[in-house]
């Protein structure tokens, strides 16, 4: 049900913004109206935005199967507070994912950014902390690649294309997305590492 909700609110707010381009204006991330123009509100609702539809699209088809995986997992450790802690997983993954980029692009009035892809991030690599055992299909490549495998290549091709900086893709929120939902979930339940561990040795 929460994941339904944040992908109703996403969608409706997304598709709202697509026709109005003023509300597009005000809830954007960019990091020096955040700084300058005292605007910290940028720093979430930037997640509610994409660029168009099939942005929206991918971004909440992820996160619906990769977050029932994490919330199905969350209900059998934590019970009742799954919810709060799914919340809290998805929210932090949209703060702390441009946190470096705030950082990088604070005197920078013409560095913008939109789309729930950080956040996304966390739960798809939370996923892979609590089923590392677990295979994930890309469209060009019809054997599934394990999870833990797919984990350490993404977190070095968004480093590395961080680095480059030449397309308008936010790399940095990827990365940044996806270490805050490894560090959250270990915190969480360090057992979860010790898992992770466990079964990642088990197929080396």
């Amino acid at each position: 049900m929460i994941i339904l909700l944040i992908i109703l609110i996403t969608a409706v707010i997304s598709i709202i913004a697509f026709n109005d381009r003023e509300i597009f204006e005000k809830l954007k991330f960019n990091a020096f109206d955040i700084k300058h123009n005292r605007q910290p509100h940028r720093f979430f609702t930037y997640a509610f935005l994409h660029i168009d539809l099939m942005h929206l699209l991918v971004n909440m088809y992820v996160l619906w199967t990769f977050g029932e995986v994490v919330f199905a997992n969350f209900q059998i450790y934590f019970g009742f507070k799954a919810v709060i802690y799914f919340l809290a997983l998805y929210i932090g993954g949209v703060l702390f994912s441009v946190l470096f980029d705030f950082n990088k692009h604070k005197n920078n009035v013409s560095y913008n950014a939109v789309g729930a892809s950080g956040a996304v991030a966390s739960i798809v690599f939370a996923s892979i902390i609590l089923h590392p055992e677990g295979r994930i299909f890309l469209f060009f490549i019809p054997i599934g690649i394990p999870s833990a495998i797919f984990g350490v290549l993404y977190l070095i091709y968004s480093a590395y294309m961080a680095k480059k900086a030449n397309d308008n893709i936010g790399h940095n929120a990827h990365f940044w997305g996806s270490i805050f939902g490894v560090i959250f979930t270990i915190i969480l339940n360090p057992a979860f590492f010790t898992s992770f561990i466990n079964e990642v040795f088990s197929f080396i």
